[in-house]
C-alpha cells in the first residue's frame, strides 16, 4: 500500500476517514478490507443493481458521456448520501451536495451506523463563517449545518434560516449555530437595525473561550457598530482580541481590522490609522485597506 502512484485514487481523502496519521489509518482501512472479506457476499450490499438497471457499463459510459445523471438506488442511504453530500460540496456542487444531504436529513436514524461499525471516523471540516470553521459529524447537526452553507452560498436565505431555525430548537446553546445565525441574518438583512438588535441578544453572555466564541463576538460587535454602539463595540473587539492563541489567520485580521472601523466611527483618526497599518504591514490585499489609508 503506498508503493504505487495511481492517479485515479485519492488514497489520502479515502485514508481520512479512517484516521488522522497515516500509518493508523492504513492499519485501520486494513482491518475494514479484511472484516469485507470475512463477511463473505451479502445481496443488500453488493452493488451492480444500479448499473444493471442503467442496461450495463457500456450503457452507464453512454450516459456519462451524454452528461445524464442517473439517480443512486434507495440502499445508498444514511452514511453514503452525508458523504456523498459533503464531497459534491467541496468540489462546489452546490444542488448535488443538497440534493444528498436533504436524503440524508430524511434518513437520519441510518446515520452513523456503518461508521461506527468499522471505527470510520466521519468528521468533516464545515467553512460556518469567512473567518472560522467548525467540525461535523454523520448527525442531524452536521447536516444541517452543512445545508446551511450550501443555501447561504445559493442565497436561499429562508431555506438556510428554516434549517438554523430547527437548530436552535434542538441545542438553543450551541455556539457553532449561534454564529451561523448571526452570519446569515447580516448577511440577508444588512441594513435591517430589528436584526442587528437580534444579533446583539445572540451574544449575549458569550465570553471569549474559544475561536467560535471569538467570531461571534466579532458578530456582535459589528451589530453595534451598525447601531452606533461604538464603546460598547470597541471594548467587545478589544475583549476578542486578548487572546490570539488558537486563533486562524482569517479571524484575528477580521477582529482588528473591524476595531479599526469602529475608531473611525469614534472620530479616533490616528488609532484607526495605526490599526490599518499594522494591518497593511501583514496583508496588503485585505479588504480595502489601501484606499482607507489614503483617506485619513
Amino acid at each position: 500500500m503506498g508503493k504505487q502512484e495511481r492517479p485515479w485514487q485519492s488514497s489520502e481523502e479515502l485514508l481520512r476517514y479512517f484516521g488522522k496519521k497515516t500509518d493508523s489509518a492504513r492499519c485501520k482501512y486494513r482491518e475494514f478490507v479484511d472484516k469485507g472479506i470475512h463477511m463473505g457476499r451479502s445481496d443488500d450490499l453488493t452493488g451492480g443493481g444500479l448499473i444493471r438497471s442503467a442496461g450495463g457499463w457500456a450503457a452507464v459510459k453512454e450516459l456519462q458521456k451524454s452528461k445524464v445523471h442517473v439517480k443512486s438506488d434507495e440502499r445508498i442511504l444514511g452514511d453514503g448520501t452525508y458523504l456523498a453530500g459533503f464531497l459534491a460540496f467541496k468540489k462546489e456542487l452546490l444542488e448535488e451536495a443538497e440534493q444528498h444531504l436533504v436524503t440524508a436529513y430524511k434518513n437520519y436514524r441510518k446515520l452513523g451506523t456503518c461508521f461506527s461499525k468499522y471505527g470510520i471516523s466521519a468528521t468533516m471540516s464545515l467553512p460556518i463563517t469567512d473567518e472560522v470553521p467548525a467540525h461535523v459529524g454523520p448527525n442531524v447537526r452536521g447536516i444541517l449545518l452543512a445545508l446551511v452553507e450550501i443555501y447561504q452560498r445559493q442565497e436561499k436565505w429562508k431555506n438556510a434560516l428554516d434549517c438554523l431555525n430547527k437548530l436552535r430548537k434542538l441545542e438553543p446553546d450551541d455556539v457553532v449555530v449561534k454564529l451561523s445565525v448571526a452570519e446569515i441574518l447580516m448577511e440577508a438583512h444588512s441594513d435591517d437595525r430589528n436584526v442587528f438588535r437580534r444579533v446583539v441578544r445572540l451574544a449575549e453572555g458569550v465570553e471569549n473561550e474559544s475561536e467560535i466564541h471569538a467570531a461571534l463576538l466579532l458578530y456582535k460587535a459589528k451589530a453595534l457598530r451598525k447601531l452606533h454602539v461604538n464603546e460598547a463595540a470597541r471594548d467587545v473587539l478589544t475583549r476578542a482580541l486578548r487572546r490570539k492563541k488558537g486563533r486562524s489567520d482569517e479571524l484575528l485580521p477580521a477582529l482588528r481590522y473591524e476595531r479599526a472601523l469602529v475608531y473611525e466611527d469614534l472620530g479616533q483618526h490616528k488609532r484607526a490609522r495605526s490599526e490599518f497599518e499594522k494591518l497593511y504591514a501583514e496583508a496588503a490585499d485585505y479588504e480595502d485597506l489601501e484606499e482607507r489609508l489614503s483617506l485619513i
